[in-house]
């Protein structure tokens, strides 16, 4: 897909496999600890997961981007899965050593742009756990309302208290 997002401080783009190490150095315990997703196993499971979603991508399911600096520098991860429906999920993350710096609203903001004018949808998914305090500031920064929250142990023994919101279209 052909796409090319670009903000105020970042380029958002699709995803492309020679990203890979970027994406498994970065996307690690730390990151994930909120999250439903483990870090990968192993180089070859990353491959398959994210060529899956290279592949919903094409096939307009999904939209499966990474953020960039203006110089290329990868900083994170965003993606809106199940584009198609009524209410798409957004998920993002940005690196360590690059969080509290404005990137994840940023990116978050400029997506929510393009699908609002390119899919017409009113409201998004957004998932937070309710101990991932810098998600939890991140909804706030949008119009938003609350839809239950979700308690469960993943089948790696994750303990997650997901917050549920649905953030208003931004046209």
């Amino acid at each position: 897909m052909d796409m090319m997002l670009e903000t105020k401080r970042l380029k958002i783009v699709p995803f492309e496999m020679s990203r890979l190490e970027e994406y498994i150095s970065a996307f690690d315990g730390e990151i994930t600890k909120y999250q439903y997703p483990d870090p990968f196993a192993s180089a070859e499971a990353a491959r398959e997961t994210l060529q899956g979603f290279i592949d919903l991508m094409e096939q307009n399911e999904m939209l499966f981007l990474s953020i960039l600096t203006p110089d290329g520098e990868f900083v994170g991860g965003v993606e809106v899965h199940g584009i198609q429906e009524e209410y798409p999920e957004l998920g993002i993350w940005i690196k360590k050593g690059e969080q509290q710096k404005g990137y994840a609203y940023e990116a978050l903001a400029g997506v929510l742009n393009f699908t609002d004018d390119a899919y017409f949808k009113d409201w998004y998914v957004y998932e937070a756990d309710v101990r991932n305090m810098g998600s939890m500031k991140l909804v706030e920064k949008f119009e938003f309302r609350k839809e239950g929250l979700d308690e469960f142990e993943t089948e790696t023994g994750k303990l997650l208290r997901l917050q549920r919101f649905l953030i208003r279209s931004r046209r």
